[in-house]
């Protein structure tokens, strides 16, 4: 079964079971689904829907940056409990050390020695993480810890 067809099933079975969280999250992400398909003029993919998942992922992450800085933990949890539906349906991701290894490995391949060489090593790092979900705030963090570090 596709990933779009999972979702769809996903969120029939969230209506029957009246689960309002899940509800209203799958909800959201299958409106995000059909916007992606018209804007492409055609069904999405596999691949296709992961990016658009870790989008939204990102976009809940950045809202709880900012509901936290506003003290309003009631959206907070929301947003949170958001992600985590979401993420179901993305693959595990990466672990610290497969981001550090990942990083380790660019910087090695690109010969980065300093922070003008980090969009360099940023997409070598990603590309060698690509479809283990890696948060991209993450991999820059370590980026620059390791450039700095040299």
């Amino acid at each position: 079964m596709s990933l779009g067809k999972q979702i769809v099933s996903d969120l029939t079975s969230a209506m029957k079971a009246q689960d309002a969280g899940r509800t209203s999250t799958l909800r959201m992400v299958k409106a995000a689904m059909m916007n992606r398909q018209i804007e492409k003029g055609g069904e999405l993919n596999d691949d296709e829907l992961q990016k658009l998942l870790s989008s939204l992922v990102k976009q809940r992450r950045d809202s709880i940056e900012q509901y936290e800085k506003a003290g309003r933990q009631e959206l907070v949890d929301k947003e949170q409990a958001e992600i985590a539906v979401i993420e179901t349906y993305l693959p595990k991701a990466a672990s610290q050390a497969e981001i550090e290894d990942a990083v380790a490995a660019a910087i090695a391949e690109t010969g980065a020695s300093s922070m003008k060489d980090m969009g360099k090593v940023m997409k070598a790092a990603q590309a060698a993480l690509a479809g283990k979900n890696a948060d991209g705030k993450t991999v820059s963090e370590i980026v620059k810890t390791k450039l700095s570090g040299k």
